[in-house]
């Protein structure tokens, strides 16, 4: 069990994730974004390591525009040997890291055009994880979708989609259960047509289940995934309080993760805590993570 946060550490003060408009963009701005998003993506790294933070999402904007028609640069050839180098780190600190692009990542649109967008920014996610030279167990989640007044056949666009997707996409393509439109249920039809694994969102579970209870959750979706995939990934947060029905909580509420590690034996995961402090929250996980055999240290 690894335990991580995404994309942005609140306590540095550099970013992986800085871009800029598209209108002011040139090879030139770009090749000094990146290097500026590497360059912290490698301190962002370092830090995790001493705090045993041991699982960690890298950000989809780390090469800005990557998948736009308007990037023309060659940025994996320039930045080659810097992936390699991250990949390195990540290999040999025992990390792992994953990936979520953005919604507008839909490949069960009706539109051509959004697949078409959709596969070119898979694409964009599967070479950065390639570049730095990951196993499989380097993942890249998505949503369903939406489900476009038909969920049955939205469910059946999304399948003959990903079944045409190259494998650089499908061997680290993961679906997430969403708390309004594709239930954990939903997503095992999914899974039955075409072997993508599930990675359990378990927040948004407790808000559409279909009745299944948490601990078989936790076993239906480690079921879809192999050992080429890694252990199951599992995505945990809690309820804001006073706030919209769905929202993640601000900080962690430690009696409910004890809980949470508690109920979930003798099920082993690493969990993604997307929650809005970030790399705080993590910290105080793994000071209670620590008490569970489970849990990994470098």
């Amino acid at each position: 069990m690894k335990i991580g946060y995404p994309c942005i550490n609140t306590t540095l003060s550099c970013t992986s994730a800085k871009t800029f408009r598209l209108a002011s963009y040139s090879e030139e701005r770009l090749i000094k974004t990146v290097s500026a998003n590497l360059d912290c993506l490698e301190e962002i790294l370092e830090y995790n390591r001493k705090k045993d933070i041991l699982f960690f999402r890298i950000s989809s904007d780390l090469i800005p525009f990557a998948s736009h028609p308007v990037c023309k640069a060659k940025w994996e050839n320039i930045f080659r040997s810097r992936f390699e180098s991250i990949g390195d780190r990540i290999k040999n600190y025992n990390m792992r890291v994953s990936m979520h692009p953005d919604q507008f990542v839909l490949l069960n649109s009706p539109r051509p055009d959004v697949v078409s967008n959709s596969n070119a920014e898979l694409l964009y996610h599967a070479k950065v994880l390639n570049l730095m030279k990951l196993d499989g167990s380097a993942k890249i989640q998505i949503h369903v979708g939406g489900v476009y007044g038909d969920k049955k056949e939205a469910s059946r666009r999304f399948i003959d989609k990903y079944n045409a997707v190259p494998e650089a996409i499908k061997e680290r393509l993961v679906i997430e259960n969403d708390e309004r439109l594709y239930s954990l249920s939903d997503c095992m039809a999914i899974n039955y047509e075409t072997g993508i694994p599930i990675l359990l969102d378990v927040f948004h579970h407790s808000i559409l289940s279909d009745g299944i209870s948490f601990a078989d959750s936790l076993s239906l979706s480690g079921s879809t995934w192999s050992d080429e995939d890694g252990i199951p990934i599992v995505d945990y947060s809690t309820q804001q309080e006073g706030a919209r029905k769905g929202r993640h909580t601000d900080s962690i509420d430690l009696h409910n993760f004890t809980s949470f590690l508690e109920k979930s034996l003798p099920f082993n995961f690493d969990i993604m805590l997307e929650i809005k402090d970030k790399e705080k929250s993590a910290e105080a996980a793994i000071r209670v993570a620590r008490k569970d055999e489970r849990f990994q240290v470098n």
